[in-house]
């Protein structure tokens, strides 16, 4: 697909590199006050404004089927409208990491003839199997309904969210990869009126280089997030609006996967297989999916999710991912085999007691940056695109349903009641309260028994709903008391180390440029971070970009240093920091991963 342009914003340039040569300090880094900038300063220049009847942040599922539902409602009833989608990745689908597992529900309803449109769905599921994993042995479990996979597809999510892209582009839809929404833009009566597009061309410290161009403001009758998950724009909108006023908090997981080309005689195009127990502990939320797929190519698709309310600073969820290969089920699959590509990303769990209010004047939250993520199905692409799909018909009804002119700030009321009338609300409600009951005193054991009573007999028709304990960030205990965990060094042959692995991830972030991994009080990391909880940047982030290193200017003692070229974009050090002290913020547009066959 190839990149519009946007006046006014320049496509980022950046060279290939695994670790950044300029490392940063951990420092705090403020927001540019133009005001106080001298006359001449380019940083001053007015911002070039687009105006626009929808803006959809995030060239994900959700966004691009609003994106489409939206068009295909106006060129049924001949209306004229503008409708955008901004991109921080590159090109449609870069950023995109998933399972991925499709059920195919949501498709079917947008795009009722994708198969003769060539949507990339090439394998369907064959077989399905749920296994119990101790360090030595795999125990075959009864396969859960939710998780039952007849009449899905393996697929790529990265070819298939492409695929939707072009879909969208032929209903008319402008798409912009390669720019990153840094700011939301307000009305003067506090409703959302777009978004801003970050600045280019600024050095480390802010300073406009010879490149520099101003990011220019896109105004837009509604505005719609679909970001992902923990989206940096919804972060504040969750804060501004308050918007889990009437919820419960988010929890999340973060997923480790590689993509591996094995033996012929080892693939088994269809097969799809989840596992539980060995190597997480009994208290610990944590599970593989191994997915065979693209049969010419014996691609298999290999992961590890690992709640982020795990307890143990020790805990490394990249080592354990590592760990997890060497179980003689899935090194005998891996051996003699190639692994090609690598990622990381956060993930909703918090299910139907998280869904925060959707929607405030002027825009919404779609997709998983609302967090619609069935978890045990293990699936939210189906979901994410349905919210948007619902939002885009709100939107729609909204601004062209009636004869009558919108006035004042745009509120898509009706968005609210369409989901809790949809398939995607019921999902959620029945499945309610599987992830709560991995946390009573027996733990996995507890779990597994309750969400099979759950799915198989109860089916959410219990009259009560399980509470989430805390935030993810709040589970961590002090170092003083938890148990280092001792793990395995990597063979290179099954297991790698962290820098390798993030190689295979195609990363890449212009040189010079601001870091993008803010610390909110620069003494925190040290005095708290690193004294209580024995440093665990460096262990709950899957790419290497935390480490403690020896402070030059200050002899004997540590500082944090961020590696911010290596970041994957996954949001873990936002959630997790037991600190809350790292706000994860967009880069140039362009940046980050190059995910393949994700």
């Amino acid at each position: 697909m190839a990149r519009a342009r946007v006046p006014g914003v320049h496509p980022a340039k950046a060279s290939v590199r695994l670790l950044s040569t300029t490392p940063a300090r951990a420092i705090w880094m403020p927001n540019i006050d133009r005001d106080s900038l001298p006359e001449d300063d380019p940083r001053r220049m007015e911002a070039f404004e687009d105006e626009t009847d929808v803006v959809i942040i995030g060239g994900g599922p959700a966004g691009l089927s609003a994106a489409i539902r939206f068009k295909q409602l106006a060129n049924e009833a001949g209306k004229d409208c503008r409708v955008m989608v901004v991109e921080k990745a590159g090109e449609v689908g870069a950023h995109i990491l998933s399972g991925a597992v499709l059920e195919p529900r949501a498709l079917n309803e947008l795009i009722p003839d994708w198969k003769e449109k060539g949507a990339p769905l090439n394998t369907p599921v064959t077989h399905d199997s749920m296994r119990f994993l101790t360090s030595t042995m795999s125990i075959p479990l009864p396969h859960p309904p939710h998780m039952n996979n007849k009449g899905n597809y393996i697929v790529s999510l990265n070819n298939f969210v492409k695929w939707l892209g072009e879909q969208a582009e032929e209903l008319g839809v402008e798409i912009y990869p390669g720019f990153a929404a840094s700011d939301v833009l307000y009305n003067e009566d506090g409703s959302v009126r777009g978004v801003a597009l970050n600045d280019v061309g600024l050095d480390k410290n802010l300073e406009p280089k010879d490149t520099y161009e101003r990011g220019m403001h896109i105004n837009a009758k509604v505005t719609l997030f679909a970001e992902g998950c923990h989206g940096s724009l919804s972060k504040g909108l969750y804060k501004k609006f308050d918007l889990r006023k009437d919820s419960q908090c988010q929890k999340y997981g973060i997923g480790i996967k590689e993509v591996w080309e094995v033996l012929p005689e080892k693939h088994k195009p269809g097969s799809v297989t989840h596992t539980i127990g060995w190597p997480m502990d009994m208290h610990t939320y944590g599970g593989s999916f191994i997915y065979h797929f693209e049969p010419e190519r014996h691609l298999v698709s290999i992961g590890y999710v690992v709640g982020l309310d795990y307890t143990n600073p020790y805990l490394s969820p990249y080592k354990e991912m590592q760990r997890f290969k060497h179980h003689p089920m899935v090194k005998e699959l891996l051996e003699g085999g190639k692994c090609i590509s690598y990622g990381a990303r956060a993930l909703n769990e918090g299910g139907y007691q998280s869904i925060p209010k959707l929607v405030f004047p002027g825009g919404a939250l779609i997709g998983c940056t609302a967090g619609f993520l069935n978890l045990p199905k293990i699936k939210g692409t189906h979901t994410a695109m349905k919210s948007g799909m619902l939002a885009a018909e709100a939107a729609y009804d909204t601004l062209f349903g009636t004869e009558e002119e919108v006035t004042g700030p745009i509120i898509l009321n009706n968005y609210e009641e369409k989901i809790k009338d949809s398939w995607v609300f019921k999902e959620l409600y029945e499945v309610r309260n599987c992830k709560p009951s991995f946390h009573s005193p027996l733990g996995l054991y507890g779990g597994i028994m309750y969400s099979g009573l759950e799915t198989l007999l109860l089916k959410g028709r219990m009259p009560w709903t399980f509470k989430h304990k805390n935030a993810d960030w709040e589970a961590m205990v002090p170092a003083r008391d938890a148990k280092p965990i001792d793990y395995p060094k990597p063979d290179g042959v099954i297991s790698f180390d962290l820098l390798t692995n993030v190689s295979r991830s195609g990363t890449n972030h212009a040189e010079n440029q601001p870091v993008h991994l803010r610390i909110r009080n620069k003494d925190l990391p040290v005095e708290r971070n690193l004294a209580v909880f024995d440093g665990p940047e460096n262990r709950f982030c899957p790419a290497g970009v935390y480490e403690y290193v020896d402070d030059e200017e200050n002899p004997g003692q540590k500082r944090l240093q961020i590696n911010s070229q290596n970041c994957v974009h996954c949001k873990t050090c936002d959630i997790k920091d037991p600190s809350q002290n790292i706000d994860w913020t967009v880069p140039e547009g362009g940046g980050g991963p190059q995910y393949v066959w994700t």
